[in-house]
């Protein structure tokens, strides 16, 4: 990783208030922080758009990104949600239509700046990246661009919340859990003021477990399709640069993007990441050079080809955050409320902006192929990789005409499939974030709880796409669950998984669908895995493994039975890429070096108490039980402003091998948030339990906030949601 010190332009920090229309007729304050370059002439803006607290979590990663485009010459803006971080009003549900009208608004208020040309970009990561594409569906004029990285744009299917019709058990109980805890973080009275324990109390009683809607809506009805741009792609008006990693859960959305939007305005890049921003260097890499990946881009729709302006030298010399008001002050001070300057050293020449008037600036990136992606060769199986070996290539167009579909029959005679309850411990973390225990192990013990067929691979076989498996089948239930996952088995044995997929069969007719199988029926199902780019090599062996069971990823049916496979009639169709006609040239797809502003200065305090295992799977053999533990504690950050920031979360996921009714899923975390110097000490402890019977989720919440010793808020949920389909 490169730092980055100097740059054409010298910065500025200040935060703000972004005043947003509510319901009531008034105006609520959403608070924002601004890095700009220091220059007389407008600059075009980009905005992240979060509900995680600029001032306390994301802090340190804000740091990496916004002086970095402000240096470049724009205007990095990031805002907490309305009922987050230091932001005034109340916390609700995901991306409801509030949130979408106030990330608007911000878009038009920073248009109207005298410091904004009145062109607008978006970019974000997960949470952020979704929220760019819904606001940019609701087409504000400045909004000119959005780079979009491992995001969903359809809720229902492409989330946390199911797998082919199914819960999703792990992503809905830990993300139910993390955001519960993080919607009853307070705000910092440095940033809100005085009134912050007023505000605090008000945001708490709003909140609300999230799982309670993720769980009652069990088809895929209105409420999962708003804020699913799927729903109507040509609603989205901006330039959309979409970005994901193989190994992250939401990297069909950038296929469909790349498919639905106008190639004239829209790129594409899949890379063999985790769940993170391309530039993190978390495994497994290669990491490439984002920041200045993404910079081609906003000076290609955001800028002027004809409009240059004189960079500034200057100096990093970062000081305290700005009192917050509703445009940023002309002149940054020295006092401890006081706006800032921030990094660039150096001469230099920096793009500005005009009037519109001109064409726009060519960088070269609408030139690179629509979809540029990592593919990814044969390698041995384990839980994190420094960097997986493979080359980069590139489609001009999506479906690529290179790729066919390729159909491999299956043979023998009827099975049986029945697995076990705990098959999927080895199915690596729902979103991994480059630990070293997130991605899937040798999968020998998953796949002898399955049943497989193979096809030996002779010739270079090149996958680019989704592979899609039929299934001739006959329960023995009115509901069931079909997993398939495609391995690459090496010759001794070893087996890496590709990619997955899974079919709840009340919804095989459509996920908006609640249908039982006739009973002693036989029927063909059909079903898409996740998108994979991969190449298995000579003398190694395709494996589709089959299975009847999916724990933590998906919650078990009390009267799922398993299933006869009937391999007449079923198969694996992948999607071939042709092999080129000559040797393949090396380099023509290049990415810099990865690079960020210099970082926060957060420091990690010393710890006396050994690190708990991220991930340990625990069987409990007189009970046929077996329980998966998470623990996430990277121990007190200390902000250079004075904050202390603790927190520490532990997940459990237990199931006894043969009893569906025995899934249990459990978080808790506990976040403090702490000033020595003010006397201002907050603690956040919750408690979350999803259990189940043979008709009911049974859902138990507990939150715990505290002031000191003083008990701020404390309340229970406790629910039973009706489990239907899924």
């Amino acid at each position: 990783m490169k730092i980055r010190s100097d740059y054409p332009y010298e910065t500025r920090r200040d935060d703000v208030r972004v005043p947003v229309p509510d319901a009531s007729g008034g105006t609520t304050l959403l608070y924002g922080r601004v890095w700009r370059p220091v220059t007389d002439e407008p600059v075009p803006a980009l905005l992240e758009y979060l509900p995680y607290g600029l001032g306390d979590w994301t802090a340190a990663a804000d740091r990496q990104r916004h002086p970095w485009y402000a240096g470049h010459g724009y205007a990095s803006v990031r805002v907490d949600v309305r009922g987050h971080g230091n932001s005034e009003g109340a916390p609700g549900d995901e991306y409801t239509a509030a949130e979408q009208a106030d990330g608007a608004a911000v878009v038009e208020w920073l248009a109207r700046q005298p410091w904004c040309t009145g062109r607008v970009g978006m970019f974000g990561l997960s949470r952020g990246g979704t929220s760019a594409l819904q606001i940019a569906a609701l087409a504000p004029e400045p909004l000119k661009a959005v780079v979009t990285v491992c995001s969903t744009d359809d809720r229902y299917d492409n989330d946390v919340h199911r797998i082919g019709g199914a819960v999703a058990a792990a992503g809905t109980a830990s993300r139910a859990a993390t955001l519960l805890a993080f919607g009853a973080r307070p705000p910092d009275p440095v940033y809100a003021g005085d009134d912050w324990l007023e505000l605090w109390r008000t945001r708490l009683e709003a909140l609300e477990p999230l799982h309670h809607n993720w769980l009652a809506h069990r088809t895929r009805d209105e409420y999962w399709k708003h804020g699913s741009v799927r729903e109507d792609y040509g609603a989205i008006r901006a330039a959309v640069l979409a970005v994901g990693g193989w190994q992250d859960p939401y990297r069909d959305t950038v296929l469909r993007l790349v498919r639905e939007l106008d190639p004239a305005r829209t790129r594409g890049i899949i890379g063999p990441w985790p769940h993170e921003y391309p530039d993190q260097e978390h495994p497994p890499g290669p990491a490439i050079g984002f920041l200045q990946e993404t910079l081609r881009w906003w000076d290609h729709w955001l800028r002027d080809d004809a409009t240059v302006l004189s960079g500034h030298g200057g100096t990093d010399r970062p000081t305290e955050a700005g009192t917050p008001t509703d445009t940023p002050t002309d002149t940054p001070t020295d006092t401890p409320t006081g706006s800032g300057t921030g990094s660039g050293t150096g001469t230099g020449t920096g793009r500005g902006t005009g009037d519109g008037t001109g064409t726009r600036a060519d960088t070269g990136v609408m030139a690179e192929p629509l979809l540029r992606f990592w593919v990814t060769e044969s390698h041995a199986p384990a839980t994190a990789y420094q960097e997986l070996p493979g080359r980069w290539d590139g489609e001009p167009v999506w479906p690529p005409p290179g790729v066919t579909r390729v159909a491999y029959a299956f043979r023998g005679p009827p099975r049986l499939v029945d697995s076990p309850q705990h098959t999927g411990l080895d199915a690596g973390g729902f979103t991994p974030f480059g630990e070293d225990a997130d991605l899937p192990p040798d999968q020998r013990d998953e796949d002898a709880k399955s049943v497989s067929f193979e096809v030996a691979v002779t010739d270079r076989t090149e996958i680019l796409g989704r592979p899609r498996v039929t299934l001739r089948l006959r329960p023995d239930a009115p509901h069931g669950l079909v997993v398939a996952r495609l391995c690459d088995v090496a010759p001794d044995g070893s087996s890496t998984l590709v990619t997955r997929g899974a079919l709840d069969l009340s919804s095989r007719a459509g996920r908006d669908r609640d249908d039982d199988w006739p009973a002693g029926a036989t029927e063909d199902v059909s079903f898409e895995l996740g998108a994979a780019g991969h190449a298995f090599a000579p003398g190694r062996r395709i494996r589709l493994a089959v299975s009847s069971a999916y724990w933590p990823w998906i919650w078990p049916r009390a009267d799922s039975a398993g299933f006869t496979l009937d391999p007449d009639g079923s198969s694996l169709e992948l999607p071939v890429r042709a092999a080129p006609e000559g040797p393949r040239s090396a380099g023509t797809i290049a990415f810099e070096e990865p690079e960020h502003a210099e970082p926060l200065g957060v420091v990690t305090a010393v710890t006396l108490d050994p690190p708990r295992p991220g991930r340990l799977v625990v069987r409990d053999v007189a009970k046929a039980e077996w329980r998966l533990e998470l623990s996430h504690d990277p121990g007190t950050r200390v902000h250079p402003d004075g904050l202390e920031h603790t927190e520490r979360s532990a997940e459990s996921y237990s199931v006894r091998e043969r009893e569906p009714l025995s899934a249990r899923a459990g978080s808790e975390w506990t976040i403090r948030l702490h000033r020595p110097d003010q006397g201002w000490d907050t603690t956040v402890e919750t408690r979350s339990e999803i259990d189940c019977d043979e008709e009911n989720f049974l859902t138990t919440d507990e939150v715990v906030c505290r002031h000191g010793r003083e008990v701020v808020f404390h309340r229970t949920w406790q629910k039973r949601i009706p489990r239907t389909a899924g």
